[in-house]
């Protein structure tokens, strides 16, 4: 079984950063690709960025595209979201999702590309 524990939400201004991390247990912890989701108030969750556990290899949502770096610690088993320049319409809860075996990449960016969830860490961008 595979947890997942975000940390680093928060509230910042418009045009600033935060780093969101989430952590990885489970023995083994095995996985082919990790993802970023996020939840605003009544709307769908939403893909943001996932990547590639063996070879790093990223993907993200064109909303997030230049602003947003996802990358990952395999010796930490720690998948990490840099954000930078937020806008308001970036509030939301994120939640880290962790995949099992080999998905295409149109599935990494659907829920149900991911059988592991993280209960999110809440991210609030003021204007």
């Amino acid at each position: 079984q595979v947890q997942l524990v975000e940390s680093g939400g928060g509230l910042v201004q418009a045009g600033g950063s935060l780093r969101l991390s989430c952590a990885a247990s489970g023995r083994p912890f095995s996985t082919y690709a990790m993802g970023w989701f996020r939840q605003a108030p009544g709307k769908e969750r939403e893909f943001v960025a996932s990547i590639r556990w063996s070879d790093g290899g990223t993907d993200y949502a064109d909303s997030v595209k230049g602003r947003f770096t996802i990358s990952r610690d395999k010796a930490k088993n720690t998948v990490d979201l840099q954000m930078n320049s937020l806008k308001p319409e970036d509030t939301a809860v994120y939640h880290c999702a962790a995949s099992r075996g080999w998905s295409p990449i149109a599935s990494l960016r659907v829920r149900s590309g991911y059988p592991y969830w993280g209960q999110g860490t809440q991210v609030t961008v003021s204007s």
